[in-house]
Parts: structure tokens; sequence; C-alpha cells
């Protein structure tokens, strides 16, 4: 049986596995995301040693924060591009494992976690989803039967900007955008503005946040028509958020989307992930499942 190389790179740490073509995990680890030359070389570090004591690795699949090059005519295939996070513009995965000269999937985080819903947690069943992590960063995933959905680029739904809510004047904390939905509703935006994580602040202020991100989760409806959508993220886990976000979407929605699949409260519609914080990881050993060689 082959082994299969999985990455989660996100802004603040990498998660890595070593799994077999069913799942089952033969190694794990998680690093800090310091610079890319010290957070690269300890991964391609822990893969080596992983791959000495469990035999050779037949795929990688990498899910990574962005945006990053998918297109893989582009001579930065795989590299990391326009990135808020210092030092990363350019980071390449190909160029970081390519000692070990075996196929690689990249793709981002985003999309990564909502395929490993799809397959194991809250998007099993259906047909197409949206997955949204609403962290570090916001970003947004589509997929249609099991393929994300992607243009020219991948999608880049957390740089939408939504009206603003009567009265609020903070500025946002996007350095391209401003007052983006990442700038006003992430967590680094929510710190810079109140000073404290939302889970630690009032109904006030959760209500701010979920106005921003509803108008965000309306605007996938309306742009992907997804059957379910799926909110994770640290941001998402503060108390209260889930069932305000519901609400507050329903009423943009005013009704126009008429399917069963937008049940009356929005209950089975809009959820938190069923793998909680693995989904990103499980996605990604499926990513590399799929590139081994047939």
């Amino acid at each position: 049986m082959s082994l299969i190389g999985a990455v989660e790179a996100g802004g603040t740490k990498f998660v890595l596995a070593l799994a077999d073509e069913a799942g089952g995990i033969r190694a794990h680890a998680r690093i800090p995301t310091e610079t890319p030359d010290v957070t690269m070389r300890a991964m391609a570090d822990f893969f080596r040693a992983a791959q000495a004591e469990h035999g050779p690795i037949g795929a990688f699949g990498i899910g990574s924060f962005g945006p990053i090059q998918l297109d893989q005519r582009a001579d930065n295939w795989g590299a990391i591009t326009t990135t808020t996070k210092a030092h990363w513009s350019g980071a390449s995965y190909p160029q970081a494992l390519a000692e070990f000269g075996v196929p690689l999937a990249v793709d981002t985080d985003v999309n990564a976690a909502a395929l490993g819903e799809w397959i194991a947690g809250a998007g099993q069943g259906v047909a197409s989803l949206a997955y949204t992590t609403v962290g570090t960063g916001i970003g947004g995933g589509v997929l249609r039967d099991g393929v994300p959905v992607m243009g020219i680029a991948h999608l880049e739904c957390g740089h939408l900007r939504p009206p603003r809510v009567e009265g609020d004047a903070f500025p946002g904390v996007c350095s391209y955008h401003g007052d983006c939905v990442e700038g006003l509703a992430s967590g680094p935006a929510i710190m810079a503005r109140w000073g404290a994580s939302l889970d630690r602040l009032g109904e006030a202020e959760l209500e701010t946040i979920a106005h921003y991100l509803a108008d965000y989760a309306a605007a996938v409806v309306l742009l992907h028509m997804p059957e379910r959508l799926i909110f994770g993220g640290g941001v998402s886990k503060a108390t209260g958020l889930i069932p305000a976000l519901r609400r507050l979407t329903e009423v943009r929605l005013a009704g126009f989307v008429d399917h069963p699949a937008l049940d009356p409260g929005l209950e089975r519609y809009l959820v938190a992930p069923g793998l909680g914080d693995d989904a990103g990881i499980r996605g990604a050993i499926e990513l590399g499942r799929r590139a081994l060689p047939t």
C-alpha cells in the first residue's frame, strides 16, 4: 500500500501527516509557521524521517494558505504569491519537496478542508458545498461533486467587500482592501478592533461580526448555490456566532432561494465542521491519494 505525505499549511502552524491510502495515519506532527526557510526545512525533515521509518512516500497532498498558484502551466505552480504574510511570497512546495521525486497535489487550505468535510464530515451526501474558514484570514472554497471550483485562480471569497454596519468606522486590517470581509471579521481584525478574541467579547461585538459574515454567506449562496454551507476556523467557534450567522443570513436571503436544502432557520444548511480541526489534514490526505500514480 502506497504512503501519502499530507500537509495542512496555515498561517500559524503546519500540520503534517504520513498516511496510508485508507487514511490511517502512521506519523503526525505540528510545526510553527515561521519563515519559509525554517518551516519548509522542518517539513522536509519530518517526511524524510517518517519515510525512513514507515516506507516510501508515493505522493504528497498539500492544502496551503495563499494566495497560491494553482495553474500547472505556470512556472511558479505550487508557490505562494501575493500573501500578506511576511516573507512567504514565492515560497514553493514543489521546490521544498523536490528531493522525494513523487507527484504533488497542491490546493488551498480551505479547499482541502472542504474536501475532508465532503468525504467524512458535515458535507457527506451533498453534491455541492461551500466551506469557509474564519480565523487568521477568511477563505472560502466551493466543491461540486468533490472537485474544487476555480477559474484563472482559486476563489478569494474572503476579500468581498460587504456593506458597512451603520456607525462602524473601523477601517479594516486587510493590507490590500482595508474593509473587505477578512479586514473586518477575521481574528486579527477582531483583535485590532477590540483587543480581545470574539469568545471574550459581548453580544454587540458578536452581532457586528455576524452581520459581516452573513453578508458574505448570502453572497456565496447567490453566486454558487451550494447544497450546504460549512463555517470553520477559530473565530467560528465563538459561542453564539453560528446561530447569529444563520439568523442574519436567512434575513438577507429574504426567502428568495426556494429550495428544500435551505431549511427554516438554516440549522441543517449552515453548519459547523463535522471533523472539527481535522478537516484540513483529512482533505490533504485525499489530495495526495488522488495524486498517487495509477
